[in-house]
């Protein structure tokens, strides 16, 4: 009877610490865990479901940014573009939001930089956007967006179409407002039935002298300065194509600087020039200059600025992707980090965007 008794207490016993043990277990699983290193958050978006407390929540939303180009206008009423970091949205809602972030007084306030306004106009809504198979983007916009001056008609224009068509898949805009669609803009009449793209140029400057007729629009990228903040300016210009060498004809322009009518720097060297046609391979065009093309206090280096005003002008033609520079006499370029050229550059390092 006693060993009935005893094995009884027994199993009472360590039925208690089992039990014991596996409540311990679930307080342990409730507790927050330390995630591993390197590990990645994982965000349930589609049923908004999450893990994180609010303020968690919030100091993620914050830190997820994606840098977009915006054309935006500068101290001097020209449309330059400004790389900013804004809210990460959905791959489908990033079109939208660039629109966005050119109104005033709107999202791009407190992240303008010294100098540059919005240029839409305060209170403009985008309603939709709908992209067409011929890469035709078609903006739906609110009627708050006829409030603009007859003057600032084609800066309107431009910013929205050069903002837009950074984006792979578009080539053109046309424009709604309100749902009806427009043959052209509401103040000024400028007629943009057929859309309007990058061809139809930005911050155009004419040129009395030049015969329009046999000449071609090409956008050639300059820098300017404006309170120690350096930044480039695309200027459409009418120029002579010398012998069908389109090219050629545009890197001359650029050696000849931006004249007296532009606000931006001449960078390259009175001495420089191209040695040879340049030509161009699977998408890369190779240029070849002489060493007058050099920064003058280093023989194998190429400033900068020279770098990417070559690459931003020839890379807006569709059939270059790259740009490879070359100097006779010199085996290896560098820029001014000490970085060697050793493969086409292209216009994504100085600027990107992300396809639709």
């Amino acid at each position: 009877m006693r060993k009935q008794g005893t094995l009884l207490i027994t199993g009472i016993m360590g039925i208690s610490i089992i039990l014991t043990g596996c409540f311990q277990g679930e307080q342990s699983m409730g507790e927050k865990v330390d995630p591993p290193q390197n590990a990645e958050p994982v965000n349930e978006l589609e049923n908004g479901s999450s893990d994180e407390t609010g303020a968690d929540a919030e100091n993620d939303a914050a830190a997820e940014t994606v840098k977009r180009q915006l054309f935006l206008i500068d101290a001097n009423g020209m449309v330059a573009p400004q790389t900013l970091e804004i809210p990460k949205s959905e791959s489908k809602e990033v079109a939208a939001q660039a629109l966005e972030y050119l109104v005033k007084d709107g999202p791009v306030t407190n992240l303008l930089p010294n100098g540059f306004q919005a240029v839409l106009p305060a209170g403009t809504e985008i309603l939709g956007l709908n992209l067409e198979k011929d890469g035709t983007m078609i903006v739906d916009v609110s009627s708050e967006f006829k409030n603009y001056e007859a003057a600032d008609e084609l800066k309107v224009l431009q910013a929205m179409t050069y903002t837009l068509t950074q984006f792979d898949s578009v080539n053109k805009v046309q424009l709604r407002i309100e749902g009806q669609d427009q043959t052209e803009m509401p103040v000024n009449g400028t007629p943009i039935a057929e859309g309007y793209s990058r061809a139809n140029g930005i911050n155009i400057t004419e040129t009395d002298a030049l015969d329009l007729i046999n000449s071609q629009a090409v956008t050639l990228y300059y820098p300017t300065e404006y309170n120690e903040t350096k930044y480039f300016v695309p200027i459409t210009k009418h120029i002579e194509v010398n012998d069908q060498d389109l090219y050629g004809s545009i890197v001359q322009t650029l050696l000849e600087g931006p004249g007296y009518s532009v606000n931006a720097t001449q960078v390259f060297n009175e001495q420089a020039s191209l040695t040879a046609d340049p030509t161009l391979n699977n998408g890369v065009l190779e240029l070849v200059f002489n060493q007058g093309i050099l920064a003058e206090a280093d023989k194998t280096t190429i400033s900068d600025d020279v770098m990417e005003s070559l690459v931003r002008t020839l890379t807006e033609q569709q059939s270059v992707e790259a740009v490879q520079v070359k100097v006779e006499n010199v085996e290896k370029l560098f820029n001014e980090n000490g970085e060697e050229y050793n493969k086409p550059v292209t216009s994504s390092v100085f600027s990107k965007a992300k396809k639709l």
